[in-house]
């Protein structure tokens, strides 16, 4: 008895995967999950693989100006086969790019393995929508949080500094060493803002950290958040500035 699969004349395909850096290439992270998305497809829907192409490149290059992606163009063209991706944005994250693709060769995705190409041209349609909506939400709150930490909010300035810290990858010792000075000559400068509002406090009686809090508060002076100050607030400022309170014996 002839079953389903052996019924449906298989496809030849030329899978074609992607990944972002060298390390991801090297490593094989995300390229062997795109091939198991790609193997599976092709035997659940009779997918004769003739050929595979892997670039290690950004997305935001045309297929057709990648190295291996204009060979796998090719190759469809030569096998009279099908280009496969695992995912949509492994061909593009553009959807004028894969437009463009659909004008030149037919092309299936390993995840959405029925989905026509009006289909598919909706998927990068939508899928390129929310791209530019978290980068314009992205752009604003970085833009917020550098307003925040140019008005020395240390907590700004902190989230700042982990910010830079995680795009140091790729950087030079130089321009991480910049950074880092910038951000903190910004802590810094914040922090001797308020070392003589603190210190006065401290002379006109402040005893205790909630004194000093209760001082610069009745001052009108605010935390670097734009707050009221609280003793561990104190404390943390003047631990950085290497104040101190008077001791039992001075107060006398």
């Amino acid at each position: 008895m002839t079953t389903t699969a052996d019924s449906v004349k298989k496809i030849d395909v030329v899978s074609y995967c992607r990944v972002s850096s060298s390390s991801q290439g090297e490593s094989g992270l995300g390229l062997e999950a795109q091939r198991e998305y790609i193997d599976r497809a092709a035997k659940q829907n009779g997918w004769n693989i003739v050929g595979e192409f892997v670039d290690v490149v950004s997305g935001k290059l045309a297929i057709e100006d990648r190295p291996e992606g204009k060979r796998a163009l090719v190759a469809c063209k030569e096998l009279g086969a099908q280009l496969v991706v695992a995912k949509l944005d492994r061909l593009s994250r553009s959807v004028h790019h894969i437009a463009r693709l659909m004008e030149q060769t037919e092309f299936k995705v390993a995840t959405m393995p029925h989905a026509k190409t009006f289909e598919l041209h909706l998927f990068a349609a939508l899928a390129q929508q929310e791209r530019e909506f978290i980068a314009n939400r992205t752009k604003e709150a970085l833009a917020a949080l550098q307003a925040r930490a140019a008005e020395g909010d240390v907590q700004s300035l902190e989230k700042i500094a982990r910010r830079t810290e995680a795009l140091k990858k790729g950087r030079t010792a130089t321009n991480r060493a910049k950074a880092n000075k910038a951000i903190q000559d910004r802590v810094s400068s914040w922090q001797e803002s308020v070392r003589d509002p603190i210190d006065l406090c401290i002379l006109k009686g402040g005893r205790t950290l909630q004194q000093v809090a209760d001082c610069l508060n009745g001052k009108g002076i605010n935390t670097s958040r734009g707050s009221t100050w609280s003793s561990m607030q104190v404390k943390r400022v003047m631990q950085k500035l290497a104040l101190t309170l008077p001791s039992k014996e001075d107060a006398l």
